[in-house]
């Protein structure tokens, strides 16, 4: 089922999210949302805080990389500061230039059935699961911009919003 998804200023978005302690069904049927939310807003990753549920679960599927289901996530930052053009379907028909994500990480998560793994993920892939974590704590991309483009971006978004 394809689940609205909250835009900013929604201020949901900004509540820290809930370990997952519960590995059941009605896990599975909201990871099974979430992936076809995200395919539907044409993403490459969602935060169940985006669709109201605010427990420490998101879902990507970056380029020809594996579909990740990436439950109460930790990374590890191994690689350097990269830019980057990003943008967040809660934020949407916006994009601006980050500079603070790094293009290597090690990811430790549980699975969808509570097993725990690790992978490492590099470029955008890598990027993405930053993007997401940082949902699940509460943060969005464009707090990753300097003062000025903030600004400039959300006086953007609101003038687009009010076009409806």
């Amino acid at each position: 089922m394809i689940r609205p998804i909250l835009a900013h200023p929604d201020p949901r978005l900004r509540m820290v999210s809930r370990p997952v302690e519960h590995f059941d069904d009605k896990l599975r049927a909201l990871v099974d949302d979430m992936f076809e939310t995200m395919y539907d807003a044409q993403g490459i990753g969602l935060a169940a805080v985006q669709i109201g549920v605010h427990l420490r679960l998101a879902v990507m599927h970056v380029e020809d990389n594996p579909k990740r289901v990436l439950v109460n996530p930790e990374y590890e930052a191994l690689g350097e500061p990269m830019p980057l053009d990003e943008g967040c379907l809660s934020v949407p028909g916006m994009r601006d230039r980050t500079k603070t994500r790094r293009d290597w990480v090690r990811v430790r998560a549980q699975d969808v059935d509570g097993t725990p793994y690790e992978f490492e993920a590099r470029g955008l892939e890598a990027a993405c699961v930053q993007h997401e974590c940082d949902h699940i704590d509460g943060k969005l991309y464009i707090d990753h911009l300097t003062p000025v483009r903030r600004s400039r971006l959300l006086k953007r978004y609101q003038k687009e919003r009010e076009r409806g």
